[in-house]
Formats: C-alpha cells, sequence, structure tokens
C-alpha cells in the first residue's frame, strides 16, 4: 500500500524538534522507522507530519560513564552488534540486537525506537527491564529519567508525552561476577519472538545470586518482569531445582495470547523452557 499523505521536518537541534511536537499534536518521530515505515504503508498510522530526527548531532554515544552505559537515541541495532565495549562487557544487550529482525533493518533500527514503539514482540523491552535500564526523555521542559519499569504502559504505549523525544537510554554497568543471556524462539530468523527470555544476574563471592532480572517477550499486552521468578533466587546459591521453580512461576506469570506461532499452552510451556535456559547461560557467564 501507499502511505497517506504526509509533511517531512528534518530539525537540526533537540528544542527545534520539540517545538514541531508541541505544534503538531499527532506528529511522529522518526528515527531509524524500521517500525513506523511498515506501519505507514499499510496506514496503521497516518500522522500528518514525521519529525526526523537522524540529522540531530549528539545522539550517537556509545560509551560508559558514571556507573552507565550511556547508549544515544541514533545508535543503530548494528552499532551495539559490532561494539567490542557491548560485546564483552554487555552480553545480554549484544545477543538480543544480534536477532533483532535481518542486518538489513538492523543497519538502520535503532535501540531508542525499539523502546519507543513499545511493541510486546519487540526484543529490546524484556531485555531492558532484565537490567533495571533507564531512558532519557527529554521535553519542554528539559530532561528527566524514567526508569524501564515505569515506562511501558500497554500495549504500543509508554509514559512518554506527545512533546517528549527519548534521547538516551541508560544501561548499568556490570559488577563483578555479572552474566545475562537473551534467548528467543522464532519461526525463522529475523521473525519476532514466539516467546523469548532475558536475563541479568550477578552472584556474590559466595556464589549467591545477588541481583537479578527476568524479563520476557510476547507473550502479554507488554514486555513482562517475571519478579516472583527472581525472588526465588535471589540470595540463593542457584540450583536446577531452583531454576526449574523460577521457570515454572514465569510460565505462571505470563498471558500469551494464541496466533499463528502457536497456542497459548505452548506459549507459556516455551517460556518456562526458555527461562531455564536463559538462565543457565547468565550463570555459566557469571561464572566465567
Amino acid at each position: 500500500m501507499i502511505p497517506a499523505e504526509f509533511q517531512y521536518a528534518t530539525p537540526p537541534t533537540i528544542p527545534e524538534a520539540i517545538a514541531l511536537l508541541q505544534a503538531h499534536q499527532d506528529a511522529k518521530i522518526l528515527s531509524g522507522g524500521q517500525s513506523l515505515i511498515p506501519a505507514l504503508k499499510l496506514r496503521l498510522a497516518t500522522p500528518p507530519l514525521l519529525v526526523d530526527i537522524s540529522r540531530i548531532a549528539g545522539l550517537t554515544t556509545l560509551s560508559e560513564a558514571g556507573g552507565w552505559l550511556h547508549i544515544g537515541a541514533l545508535v543503530r541495532e548494528a552499532d551495539l552488534e559490532e561494539s567490542p565495549l557491548v560485546r564483552s562487557r554487555y552480553p545480554l544487550l549484544h545477543d538480543t540486537s544480534h536477532v533483532v529482525a535481518d542486518p538489513l533493518v538492523r543497519n538502520l533500527a535503532t535501540i531508542a525506537g525499539n523502546l519507543a514503539h513499545a511493541d510486546p514482540a519487540n526484543d529490546h523491552p524484556a531485555t531492558m527491564l532484565a537490567y533495571r535500564a533507564e531512558v532519557v526523555a527529554t521535553g519542554p521542559s528539559g530532561a528527566r529519567v524514567i526508569a524501564v519499569d515505569s515506562f511501558f504502559t500497554g500495549l504500543f504505549a509508554t509514559a512518554l508525552a506527545h512533546d517528549e523525544i527519548l534521547t538516551e537510554v541508560r544501561v548499568p554497568a556490570p559488577m563483578a561476577g555479572s552474566g545475562g543471556a537473551y534467548l528467543k524462539l522464532e519461526r525463522k530468523v529475523g521473525d519476532f519472538a514466539t516467546a523469548g527470555v532475558a536475563a541479568q544476574l550477578n552472584l556474590d563471592a559466595a556464589g549467591r545470586v545477588q541481583q537479578i532480572g527476568i524479563g520476557l517477550t510476547n507473550v502479554g499486552p507488554m514486555a513482562i518482569r517475571a519478579r516472583r521468578s527472581e525472588d526465588v533466587l535471589r540470595g540463593q546459591s542457584p540450583s536446577d531445582a531452583l531454576i526449574a521453580q523460577a521457570a515454572a512461576l514465569a510460565q505462571e506469570d505470563c498471558d500469551p495470547t494464541a496466533d499463528l506461532r502457536g497456542s497459548a499452552d505452548y506459549k507459556r510451556n516455551m517460556v518456562r523452557i526458555l527461562t531455564m535456559r536463559a538462565l543457565h547461560k547468565a550463570l555459566e557467564r557469571a561464572r566465567a
């Protein structure tokens, strides 16, 4: 299909982009466009104005500082996939970027756009929940930091105001003894997940789980943080029995719907299996 008619603007600065959003209530931000453009072509989205932020300077930061990995709004999935820093210190993030769609998409798609789109089938929302990440929203009153637990508010819905732009994603820098993993089941390479699980944990000197986060992909109206599963393992020396218990709770706490990828019961069972596998892989990396 052909998109509906729209206007197009390329503001050179964040304040100018925000001013355009204020002046046009139904305007949409365009960065990588890998989610928005298909929606335009199918006329699932018909904004009167696209505000392209891809030419704004200062949004391509990818560096560690102050205990955080700072990821600018224009950092591409391919940048994360190819970064030695991400590969060596943030394996969960690297796992996730590596399985987003295909290389053609990853060359343009941004992690910020992935999060702002808030599709429950996207890979990064669950990963950011597992990391306890933060996002920076910049609007007319300046920047505010939003914990990722409060960022997703529903299906394709976030805590961003209409006149705010997600300008940065912040991932906590790993401590010693940290490990993470993201695993998803897909019908074919590059497909949305039938189900996916992100796990990030930290072991103390005695081998007990000190911090842990578990996020679930595409098994609810938005990404799910498996809090009960985390509670089972936190403060414990992880065993096969505890991991199986945590996985069973994740299976109970997800809320998938049946579709062409499988029945709800099938997806719940896959959450259980993927949770066990992701936790074992995260533990292996933490111990290494």
